[in-house]
This record gives structure tokens, sequence and C-alpha cells, in this order.
């Protein structure tokens, strides 16, 4: 009978380690916290600089080097933002959510219905169907403002919360999303079996293929939602600065004829701390669908 002796080298891999010259490959070098640290520094910076000045007065801003800590005026700050008459801004928050929550629920359910049927049912020209919704992408969106803005001028839409609402409840790009992923995360194996069962095609959606989507899902929602909320260009057209969102409720504060800036700067702060909550909340489950969709690929 013969032995078979494994070297240190075979017991490495036996142990799942690496090959001695490939293990630094893996490992984080001083330069790399470094550059971490440095780009995490210049990224957050402006944001802590905006939320301090948010909390002094204006006659700060200038200064140099600019403040570094919070004053004690951040409360008074809010609350002339919701007392000024120009900026309508309570308004804007409420239109904000209205608009941010109905695309996004309406992006997620289409999307995902959508990204099924490309995915897992034949009919007759979904090749074309598919290349025709991934061609809308290419489209820049300035090119179709002024259609778009004649259309919302014919239904009598302009300066309602509608005309911000209707012309993106559903994306190409959600329904590519979704088809890519819903080709890898739902087996043709799972489908057929509910169909055994007798359950009808909008069932398999809804009890089936609609669970195994939710990382995608969550994915899609945050950034349906995140680019919603910051949507300046088509709401300024579309909409008065009397029913505003919250990104036109800032563009008051700056066209006025005497610029306060540390109104400006606490309208943009109070402005980012849905997208914080949202992002805090549902982070671990994005993040999470992020990397599956990620091992998928």
């Amino acid at each position: 009978m013969t032995t078979l002796l494994a070297g240190p080298g075979d017991a490495r891999h036996a142990r799942g380690g690496r090959p001695g010259r490939f293990r630094n490959l893996w490992n984080a070098s001083p330069l790399t916290y470094l550059t971490l640290i440095v780009a995490l520094a210049l990224s957050v910076f402006p944001i802590y600089w905006m939320i301090a000045v948010a909390t002094r007065t204006n006659d700060v801003v200038a200064d140099v080097p600019p403040p570094m800590l919070p004053g004690g005026h951040g409360g008074d700050n809010v609350r002339r933002l919701f007392d000024n008459p120009d900026a309508y801004f309570a308004k804007g928050l409420v239109n904000s959510a209205i608009a941010s929550a109905c695309v996004t629920v309406s992006t997620v359910f289409f999307a995902s219905l959508a990204g099924f049927a490309f995915a897992k049912l034949r009919f007759r020209g979904k090749n074309v169907l598919l290349v025709s919704i991934v061609a809308t992408m290419m489209i820049p969106v300035q090119m179709g403002i002024i259609p778009l803005y004649m259309i919302m001028v014919k239904l009598g839409w302009q300066s309602h919360l509608q005309a911000v609402i209707v012309p993106f409840l559903v994306t190409g790009f959600g329904v590519f999303m979704m088809r890519q992923y819903a080709d890898q995360a739902v087996p043709d194996e799972l489908i057929e079996a509910a169909r055994v069962d007798g359950c009808t095609t909008f069932g398999i959606y809804w009890r089936v293929v609609l669970p195994a989507l939710r990382p995608a899902a969550g994915v899609l929602g945050l950034f349906t939602f995140m680019q919603t909320w910051n949507d300046f260009m088509w709401p300024l057209a579309v909409l008065t600065p009397e029913n505003p969102t919250v990104q036109i409720s800032i563009n008051n504060l700056a066209n006025a004829y005497f610029k306060d800036y540390t109104l400006m700067f606490a309208g943009t702060t109070v402005a980012i701390l849905p997208l914080l909550v949202v992002f805090v909340v549902f982070g671990r489950q994005i993040i999470g669908g992020i990397m599956e969709g990620a091992v998928k690929a």
C-alpha cells in the first residue's frame, strides 16, 4: 500500500489558504488605507461644512479658514426656512415625498412584472420589445423635455404634481435590470412547479417571482427614490414656484435678491435627511442585493 505525504503547500491549500507568493495580493497595504481615508475625508467634508454653516449666521460663510464647528443658530435657521414665504418649503417636502414614493412603488412593480415576462414567458416579438426598451436608455432626458412639456400642456397638467409622477412610472433601466436578475434568480423548474399546482401567471409573479426579486427590487427602489427626490430640471420646467418640490424650494431661496446662504444650507440639510433615513433603514438589504447580484454575475 502506498502512502501519500502532503507537503506544507498542499496542507495550506487543503485548509483553504492561498500560496505564499499570492498572499499579499489580498492584504490591504497602509497606502490603501491612507487612500481610502483621504477619499472619505474629501467626500464627507463638504457635507459636514454645509451642516456646520447651516447652524451659524450668514456672516461666517466667506470666512477663511471656514468654520469647522457647528454654531447655535440651527433651530433659528430651520424655523426661518419654514416661515419663508418665497420657498414654500413644507409644501415642497410633501410634494417630493408623494412623488418619490409613487414613482418608486410604480417603478418597482411594473419593472419587476415586465422583467419577469421578458425573462421567463414566451410570446411573439419579445426580443424586439426588449431591444426597444433598452434603446430608450440611449436617449438623453434633455431631448424629451420639450415634447413632454407639450403633452403636459395638452393634458392641462402643468403646475400639477401628476406631471412629475406619471411620465416616470416605469423606466427602461428598471425593466432591463429586473429582467437580468429574474433570468438568473428564478429557476424555470420553480415556475413549472407553480403552474402544475394550478397557479395563474400573475399568481406565479406575486408568490414566486417577486420574493426572489426582493434584493434587486430594493436596489432599484433606492436608486429610483433618490433620483426622483433629487430631480431638478423637469420639476423646474413643469411646476410653478407656488407648488414646488423640495429642490425647487431651495432654488427659490437661491433666486432671492438677498442670498441667505445659511438658509440655503439649512434647506439642503433638511432635504437630505429623508435620503439618509431611507439608506439607514434599508441599507443592509440594499447592499446585500448589490453583492448578491455581483456574485451571480
